[in-house]
């Protein structure tokens, strides 16, 4: 069963703010993958495309670019930011989407096949792919580092501890990101495929961006319900140690992110 953690208008705004789009390494990934595997550049779906950061990559590659998230808050996040006109969005299930079978030639799920209900998305995948089709999963790991001078290792010390009081709030099927991605591999039924579990991208962020992408994850949102006040506490405290740590009092100073990402690409011939 597909989970559904991304629905309410102050999440999707949040997440639409802080979110990163594909960067350096697993952009040049995915575009040399592009290059070297997919034959017709028609149709392009991006599904669990939440507030449509990475579909906007596909535009410029594809005749027709359509993302789509069962969160109809993602969508309409991804409608009020700017597109270029071949780039739509949808709401509706990643296990039942709107498209003819044998129609599209790319699939792209980025942070999201988690999510689904994977026997049925895959299905779904199997379905609308072109014969030659191509598809690309990706996400980022729980690996993350902070990076600032010689403060790197109490910073992703700090962080580290955040993820700890997060965990017991995150939904079970964080499981399939614990294990790099390896059982939705291993349940594609694809003879062309690959999984790479070490991409490194080293991503500048402001304290404050910093703080808001951590409020943008599924695991904070829940805490927030469940716990408000402490959940804000949370926030506060680890600005606070954040900056004493790198010795400076402006959240708008930057440090690195360090992430590294799992990246699953594949074709569709058997």
């Amino acid at each position: 069963m597909a989970a559904r953690l991304f629905e309410d208008k102050d999440h999707a705004a949040v997440y639409q703010k802080y979110r990163f789009s594909l960067q350096e390494k697993l952009q040049g990934v995915v575009l040399a993958y592009l290059e070297k595997k997919v034959n017709c550049f028609q149709l392009g779906v991006d599904v669990g495309c939440g507030s449509g950061q990475n579909t906007l990559l596909l535009a410029k590659y594809f005749e027709k670019v359509v993302g789509t998230d069962v969160s109809e808050a993602q969508i309409e996040e991804a409608k009020r930011a700017t597109h270029p006109p071949n780039v739509s969005y949808l709401t509706c299930p990643a296990e039942k989407l709107p498209f003819k079978d044998h129609s599209v030639d790319l699939i792209t799920a980025f942070s999201a096949v988690h999510w689904f209900d994977v026997p049925c998305f895959v299905k779904e995948m199997d379905r609308i792919l072109k014969p030659s089709g191509c598809f690309i999963l990706c996400s980022n790991t729980l690996d993350l580092q902070l990076h600032y001078r010689d403060q790197s290792e109490k910073l992703t010390e700090i962080f580290k501890e955040i993820q700890t009081q997060l965990i017991p709030y995150a939904n079970e099927r964080i499981k399939f990101v614990l294990d790099e991605y390896k059982t939705i591999f291993d349940a594609l039924p694809f003879q062309d495929k690959e999984r790479i579990t070490d991409i490194v991208d080293k991503i500048p962020v402001s304290v404050s961006e910093l703080l808001g992408y951590i409020q943008s994850f599924s695991l904070y949102h829940t805490f927030l319900k469940a716990q408000p006040e402490a959940a804000k506490s949370l926030i506060q405290n680890a600005e606070q140690r954040i900056l004493e740590t790198m010795g400076v009092s402006s959240d708008e100073t930057k440090l690195e992110i360090w992430t590294r990402q799992i990246c699953i690409l594949g074709t569709k011939s058997y």
